[in-house]
């Protein structure tokens, strides 16, 4: 559900590169399921991944350049608290669509993060105890945490390219199966707007799957598919 749901449905494809539409009780739905993943608030977070894609690898605009290095992409750059990536007065200008809207906002405060997580943990340690907890929110959060970070380094040192851009950016099939989908990141930046990442038959994308389900429920619009002849791999 974080993962997925949240992360890479609501924060990736919905939020960042708007790739789809639903209702706004369920983008709100989905973004604070998002936001239990302990990655950031949605501007925070939005604002970065579009710095990445408008300078993708650059040693100073790009915040996890994998011209750095693995463990520089994967997760030392958020041990340096640069202001133009991580002051929210600066940053917001990068996600200025997200930062409208108040209930964002209010999410976007380390504050809300802790309040999330507290409930969160209130919940399961009533359904099931002390394990729930352990599993639910301490486990569950860095699994999540080192999955999603290795579309960041990973994904721009190994694996293969449907398409010849000017970065590192590649398909890793192990990848996408730890992040729904996400780890077929040549094909995303070749395409960052379409909203299905996986392109090739064998290219899994649950997230896609995600999507389709809530298609199928009349909850999505304006689905962005490929159709251009020229990027098709």
């Amino acid at each position: 559900m974080c993962g997925s749901i949240g992360i890479c449905l609501g924060y990736h494809r919905l939020l960042t590169h708007r790739s789809l539409r639903v209702p706004k009780w369920l983008e709100r739905t989905l973004v604070t399921i998002g936001a239990l993943a302990l990655q950031g608030g949605p501007i925070l977070w939005v604002s970065a991944h579009r710095r990445h894609h408008a300078h993708t690898e650059d040693l100073e605009r790009d915040p996890h350049s994998s011209a750095r290095g693995f463990w520089w992409s994967h997760m030392f750059w958020m041990f340096y608290q640069r202001p133009e990536i991580f002051d929210y007065v600066l940053y917001k200008r990068h996600a200025r669509d997200v930062d409208r809207d108040p209930y964002y906002r209010l999410l976007d405060r380390n504050v809300s993060s802790i309040i999330l997580q507290v409930l969160l943990g209130l919940m399961l340690l009533g359904l099931g105890g002390w394990s729930f907890v352990i599993y639910g929110v301490f486990l569950r959060t860095v699994v999540l945490w080192h999955s999603t970070w290795l579309i960041n380094s990973a994904t721009h040192m190994v694996g293969y390219r449907n398409f010849d851009d000017d970065n590192d950016a590649r398909n890793v099939w192990w990848a996408a199966l730890l992040t729904y989908g996400e780890g077929w990141h040549n094909n995303h930046h070749a395409n960052p707007n379409v909203a299905k990442a996986g392109l090739r038959w064998w290219e899994i994308d649950m997230t896609w799957w995600a999507i389709q389900v809530l298609g199928s429920l009349g909850l999505t619009e304006k689905v962005v598919k490929l159709t251009s002849p020229r990027t098709t791999p």
